[in-house]
């Protein structure tokens, strides 16, 4: 079976899931296996409650009188009909990669873009080798735009990425210290992210450029199409501000809050931006989509309680981001203390980007450090260390901390978010 011949089903379905949990009435299950489980056992369950077709890579539940049908890989057959749907969608694709704010930007993008235009994006954090497939398949006929966010931890996958999904349009929010491990050092992460470069001026498609990144400038220099912001001679050029906290933007005599914190937020709200305006919308009508957006998703927010400000940003951490966070946080009026985590996934840069963070840290001037993690661990040896999150948290149900302001930062795996409700 290939994509071609299975493409008129997929056509009658609701949507694909991979998730045999989840599945209803006239969904295609693609039933993944791994090293512990066999999700083709749940197969004939999925018909059972009303799937259109199931996918299968183990051929002893192949049943196709039963619409259960078998490949030799559910993943590579993922991939594949997502790439033939892609090619049936008439309608501008907008990828973008990055080490730090992609989904951020992603948000604020859909955000911006469905003011006017009926817009399929990516969901969650869905952005990998299966996500992005997840998304274009959930492209439908309604649609006029798609924002798909591409995620990458070592080189040649964007390459990939970018085949399956095609993009017209491209932006590469940074290129920050993540990954490093997996891409072989911080030329590798621009190695690797560039890859979206490289295919969109292959298929001669358009680049979104911040000119104020040299490297986004020295990449695609001399490249057309392309839209740029950043410059006071770019295609957009926008004014940051500030007030409670939160960034805006200002263009020409108009402005608009967001309710997102940072000054490195300031460039995703003018990537969105730039995008709206070249896909029509004017300024009332990005104003309205930034000043209603409000982060949700661990990434950037801003939490009240109790007389004290939290800062959340614990869904993604790597030395770029911690840096960012820690000096936009360090300008923050009152008393603060910081509980940062472990960066994960720096390979034999680890020990030296730990320690570089505790020393701007300490050099910031903050009234409390507390930090979690092993490798935090390893190089702190000045302030209060623990080993994670559930050992803090135990110390804080008889611990008060005493600063108006509180920002929680790390990666993901150290789950920083369960301590929240321990402080009072």
């Amino acid at each position: 079976m290939n994509a071609a011949s299975f493409y008129p089903l997929f056509l009658k379905s609701g949507k694909v899931t991979i998730d045999s949990r989840k599945v209803e009435k006239n969904d295609i299950f693609f039933a993944f296996s791994g090293e512990n489980f066999n999700a083709a056992k749940s197969a004939e369950e999925a018909i059972t409650k009303g799937a259109l077709a199931v996918i299968v890579e183990d051929r002893n539940f192949e049943n196709q009188e039963r619409n259960i049908f078998f490949v030799h890989s559910t993943l590579a057959f993922l991939q594949e009909l997502a790439s033939y749907h892609r090619n049936h969608i008439k309608i501008p694709v907008i990828a973008l990669t990055g080490s730090n704010g992609k989904t951020t930007t992603k948000e604020i993008i859909h955000a911006v873009l469905s003011q006017k235009y009926k817009v399929q994006y990516t969901f969650g954090n869905l952005n990998n080798h299966i996500g992005v497939p997840l998304t274009l398949l959930s492209i439908k006929p309604e649609h006029e735009l798609a924002v798909v966010e591409m995620g990458a931890n070592h080189q040649k996958e964007i390459e990939l990425l970018c085949k399956i999904a095609q993009p017209n349009y491209g932006y590469i929010t940074n290129f920050g210290k993540a990954h490093l491990e997996g891409f072989g050092g911080f030329e590798g992460v621009i190695k690797g992210k560039s890859e979206l470069y490289d295919y969109l001026k292959t298929a001669e498609q358009t680049i979104l450029v911040n000119e104020n990144d040299p490297i986004q400038t020295e990449k695609t220099a001399d490249y057309s199409p392309k839209i740029t912001f950043g410059k006071k001679n770019s295609d957009y050029y926008f004014e940051e501000f500030s007030k409670d906290h939160f960034v805006g933007l200002s263009f020409k005599e108009d402005k608009a809050q967001s309710k997102l914190t940072g000054s490195y937020n300031f460039t995703n709200l003018c990537a969105a931006a730039s995008l709206g305006f070249h896909f029509g919308l004017n300024f009332s009508q990005i104003k309205t989509a930034i000043e209603n957006y409000t982060p949700t998703n661990m990434r950037s927010q801003i939490l009240e309680r109790n007389g004290k400000t939290f800062v959340l940003d614990t869904y993604n951490a790597n030395p770029s981001s911690m840096a960012e966070s820690l000096r936009n946080f360090s300008r923050f009026e009152g008393s603060k203390t910081i509980i940062i985590g472990d960066m994960l996934e720096l390979g034999e840069e680890s020990d030296v980007e730990h320690q570089n963070i505790l020393y701007l840290a300490e050099s910031l001037g903050f009234d409390e450090i507390i930090t979690v993690g092993k490798y935090f661990k390893k190089v702190n040896e000045h302030f209060e260390s623990y080993d994670n999150s559930e050992e803090l948290s135990k110390i804080l149900k008889d611990r008060k901390i005493e600063s108006k302001n509180i920002l929680l930062k790390a990666s993901r795996g150290i789950a920083l978010e369960k301590v929240l409700e321990f402080i009072d």
